[in-house]
């Protein structure tokens, strides 16, 4: 099998690529490899999908090195080829919430995913990924005061300004995300037609870097874990929000005529306006989306 490393050019945490070269050189003897360094927004997906289009029959483990961003970027260009397996390496990365799914939620259990030689010595499983209008999601999407948190901490990074950029998007949020006009149907059920709080709409457990937002979802059972939060008071949010980091929030009674939880395979979402949702990390603009679960389409290596 031949790897090919997609390292983020966009981090600016340049040591990681010499990081990885030095990875390589030492641990990947007798290994066919080669390293690419990403140009921009969505080249990942370009790359991957145009290499996977002229080798259609080689067996290739293309290594996501970077954040979720990377970590989409790449499943994206992956989907509908056979011969080819998704790979994570979290080097210089902004967040790493899928790889949380393996670790129980903490980075320093289960599979290492830092070294090059647990990459080699892996397993293959199959897993799912959301399909948004004509992009993807592997990890989570959300919308309404997350993607308003999201837009806020992607701007605070792009500026350089990585360091709680998510709690910083949090505050904003507070005063500007709180009341969303959007209406969510989950497999022809209406969720409702009060204004909302905000939706996530999961194949993996973590958002933002400690929000344990979907507790119970699965990335290889064909379904997608739905949490509908209508809107409540400052207050009643703010009592909420230990409850929901902690993923606690499905089984609180205390929340239970506020929380719709559903598993689904079809979700339609409609807003008046513009509007914005997250897709792991990254934002997709518009005022309808559809989104599917596409099952067991990716073929993930699990590192020793």
């Amino acid at each position: 099998m031949k790897y090919i490393f997609i390292i983020n050019g966009r981090s600016e945490k340049a040591d990681a690529r010499q990081q990885l070269q030095q990875m390589l050189e030492e641990e990947a003897a007798g290994e066919q490899y080669e390293v690419y360094t990403t140009t921009g927004t969505s080249d990942a997906t370009h790359y991957t999908r145009a290499y996977c289009e002229a080798n259609p029959d080689e067996e290739v483990c293309f290594v996501a090195c970077g954040g979720d961003g990377t970590i989409k970027e790449v499943a994206s260009g992956l989907v509908g080829f056979e011969h080819k397996t998704l790979a994570v390496m979290p080097f210089g990365g902004t967040g790493n919430d899928f790889i949380k799914y393996y670790c129980g939620g903490d980075l320093k259990s289960g599979p290492d995913f830092t070294h090059v030689r647990n990459i080699f010595a892996g397993h293959d499983t199959l897993i799912d990924i959301l399909r948004v209008n004509n992009d993807y999601s592997i990890n989570v999407c959300n919308f309404g005061f997350d993607s308003v948190v999201a837009d806020c901490a992607n701007k605070r990074i792009k500026r350089g300004h990585s360091k709680n950029a998510y709690r910083w998007g949090i505050i904003k949020a507070i005063f500007t995300g709180r009341f969303n006009r959007i209406d969510v149907t989950v497999d022809g059920e209406h969720m409702g037609s009060k204004r909302m709080l905000l939706c996530t709409l999961a194949n993996n457990h973590y958002v933002g870097g400690e929000f344990f937002c979907a507790p119970k979802a699965k990335n290889d059972d064909g379904l997608i874990d739905v949490c509908y939060v209508r809107t409540m008071s400052l207050l009643g949010f703010l009592r909420l929000l230990p409850v929901y980091t902690a993923g606690k929030h499905l089984d609180s009674d205390k929340y239970s005529k506020k929380i719709i939880y559903r598993q689904a395979k079809h979700i339609d979402v409609t807003a008046p306006g513009i509007i914005g949702l997250c897709l792991d990390g990254d934002m997709l603009y518009d005022h309808v989306f559809s989104i599917d679960i596409l099952p067991k389409a990716i073929n993930f290596r699990i590192p020793a």
